[in-house]
């Protein structure tokens, strides 16, 4: 696939990138590299291919869904500059 420079222009614009004029020529040429192998990668037969996040074959560590901490509420509200009962109390910023 070949990009025209106005074709650059206009992914350049959409992009909010702003790509002075002498340099729009070699971008649509490196632009226009990498369609060529996107292309050539969607010629590949991938039937029976499992998608995969990483070539390494290994699981990621897992701990135990356990609570280890909590039910401070009392320290956590000592910080509290005001409060009403066990919650937080704040200025009214919204008239």
């Amino acid at each position: 696939m070949s990009l025209d420079k106005d074709t650059v222009k206009n992914i350049a614009y959409l992009a909010r990138m702003r790509v002075s004029d002498d340099k729009l020529e070699p971008l649509a040429g490196e632009l226009s590299a990498i369609m060529d192998w996107v292309e050539q990668l969607q010629e590949l037969d991938t039937d029976g291919v499992e998608p995969m996040a990483s070539v390494a074959a290994m699981a990621l560590p897992q701990r135990k869904d356990v609570v280890t901490d909590g039910n401070c509420q009392a320290a956590v509200l000592k910080n509290a500059p005001d409060r009403e009962d066990s919650f937080f109390t704040v200025p009214k910023v919204v008239e």
